[in-house]
């Protein structure tokens, strides 16, 4: 047996104050839009969220979990058919 075997896998939290959830939506300024007639529902927006924030409809087409996106614009930026845009958060 190696010692790797012998290792556990994970971490250890040593100050659990820093174990509270994270809102990251609650700091955007901008959210992702979506023009279902440009929309192909590639998922290229689902694959590069960095955030893995961006959730497929029943229909086919995507949407963003406000919880999650910041709003970072990398969905838009990675669309090559121009369907997302990012709006001013309201």
């Amino acid at each position: 047996m190696s010692m790797w075997d012998k290792n556990k896998v994970g971490c250890i939290l040593l100050d659990k104050k820093l174990a509270q959830p994270f809102n990251k939506g609650a700091k955007r300024t901008h959210k992702p839009a979506w023009d279902e007639l440009k929309c192909t529902k590639c998922g290229l927006c689902y694959l590069f969220c960095p955030d893995a924030a961006i959730k497929e409809k029943a229909d086919g087409f995507f949407t963003s979990d406000a919880d999650y996106c910041k709003g970072c614009g990398v969905c838009a930026r990675e669309c090559w058919f121009g369907a997302i845009t990012m709006v001013e958060e309201s």
